[in-house]
């Protein structure tokens, strides 16, 4: 395709969303597109130490659409400055920088908040240690079969582009394998995977009585007893039942740049407050829509409860969550307002998300102290009424009879398993009746559903380790 025919499909494409979508959406489609782009080359440059061209190539490739426009992008990384800048046709230039600690942050024109990174207290971890220093190697040939498999392109697109796997049962690694330029220490972006931790430091706040599930939820712009998101509750945030009128976060395509939600993430610099000034589109409680400032607002009620400032929040998250799991190649994000962009932007190593996942597998319990509130894990994968992919209270689940749940049991997924999810082919899936938690990294296509290998992994994992348990014995 010639260049001038590239343009003309482009300008086409953004010139039909503003007939639509309204001309003030499509307006936000070159700053959505350049802001997603210029975020991810950020995040993954200088946090994961990936290749960037490498890395705009294969996540590009999983966004179906996505090539109409990103040919289009100028992009300047800067490794001196640790910055990357990135505009489309000269316009929509979104700016994402780097701190150390802090990851990335995308800048709009008046700033970043300054954030004091809190220091590290050197606490002890309180799970076990889940494996040794060097790469833990598959314990049979089953589990080898399976991680080859996982690691084998298909002979035609889409490409699986598998960045690495860790299995571990009864809280070890039994098997684990990484993509050239990645190990178990290289921290990984898990997009909406992160949404999952929000929901954990959620349940510790709500431990220590500082929120609760029920009750209007304490967000300053709904105080109004008058207003009618005042009822909205933490609950409906975490199930994604509020009924803000953001659109939806479920596709990875160009379509999905026209979605409110997404002038939210790479328009406005303080996301929270921009998706607590959104109307109703439904009766909180009543219709179930997956979208990203639902987990934005709770991120913004973590910082509130913890202390009120960034470093507060980023110091609860530490000595709470991550120091008694071990986990320590993490990252969390932030807005431009200094709050835990907790929808999409936590980076860690595949090892410390398996870690995350074997505190659901423990029921919220890591070296004898309990971190979630007795019952969280049950409601965190009990299903959300007509959440039709089959979503609890911040992860995604087999409990219930949603369309999602069915399709997955029918392709080999117990049914008690549940799992953190994040787009283009990211996982932490803990299944309790096999012992096993499954972490999945990688750039795949959200469709056709097997385009990531995820399903015949898991079938794969789950028969070599029942068959291994079987020979030794072992329930």
């Amino acid at each position: 395709m010639t260049r001038r025919r590239k343009i003309i499909l482009a300008t086409t494409a953004i010139a039909c969303a503003g007939l639509a979508f309204g001309a003030a959406r499509a307006r936000d489609v070159p700053k959505v597109a350049t802001g997603f782009i210029a975020d991810t080359l950020c995040s993954e440059t200088f946090v994961s130490g990936l290749d960037p061209m490498r890395d705009l190539a294969e996540t590009t490739d999983a966004m179906p659409g996505t090539g109409l426009l990103t040919w289009a992008m100028n992009l300047q990384i800067d490794r001196a400055r640790k910055d990357v800048t990135v505009t489309l046709f000269g316009i929509g230039r979104s700016h994402a920088i780097y701190r150390e600690g802090l990851g990335c942050t995308l800048e709009h024109g008046e700033g970043i908040t300054d954030v004091a990174l809190p220091p590290d207290d050197k606490q002890t971890a309180l799970l076990p240690e889940i494996a040794g220093p060097g790469l833990v190697s598959p314990q049979s040939a089953e589990l080898s079969a399976a991680l080859d498999r996982a690691f084998t392109e298909p002979a035609q697109p889409p490409h699986r582009r598998t960045r690495a796997i860790v299995v571990m049962r009864a809280g070890r690694i039994i098997a684990e394998r990484y993509a050239d330029g990645i190990g178990p220490e290289t921290q990984l972006l898990g997009f909406s995977m992160t949404k999952s931790v929000i929901s954990a430091l959620t349940g510790v706040l709500v431990r220590q009585g500082k929120l609760k599930l029920d009750g209007p939820a304490p967000v300053a712009a709904w105080r109004n007893p008058d207003d009618p998101r005042h009822t909205i509750t933490l609950d409906q945030l975490l199930r994604h039942t509020a009924g803000l009128a953001l659109g939806s976060s479920l596709e990875a395509s160009l379509g999905s740049a026209f979605e409110p939600v997404n002038r939210m993430k790479f328009v406005e610099a303080d996301m929270a407050a921009y998706a607590a000034s959104i109307p109703l589109k439904t009766a909180p409680g009543t219709a179930w829509n997956y979208h990203d400032g639902n987990t934005l607002i709770l991120s913004h009620l973590i910082r509130v409860a913890a202390g009120g400032s960034p470093a507060d929040a980023l110091r609860f998250a530490r000595r709470e969550l991550f120091a008694p799991l071990g986990m320590r190649h993490v990252t969390l994000q932030l807005d431009g307002s200094g709050t835990i962009e907790g929808s999409s932007e936590m980076l860690a190593s595949a090892r410390d998300w398996a870690r995350f996942g074997q505190l659901y597998l423990n029921d919220g319990v890591a070296g004898g102290k309990r971190i979630l509130p007795e019952g969280w894990v049950n409601y965190s994968a009990t299903a959300t009424p007509n959440a039709w992919v089959g979503i609890g209270a911040g992860f995604w689940t087999n409990q219930g009879d949603s369309f999602g749940a069915k399709f997955r049991i029918t392709h080999g997924w117990p049914r008690d398993a549940f799992f953190a999810k994040g787009t283009i082919g990211q996982y932490t899936i803990v299944i309790p009746s096999e012992r096993l938690v499954i972490v999945r990294l990688g750039r795949s296509p959200n469709a056709p559903p097997q385009a990531d290998g995820v399903f015949d992994l898991v079938r794969d994992v789950v028969a070599a380790t029942r068959e291994k348990g079987k020979m030794a014995g072992v329930n």
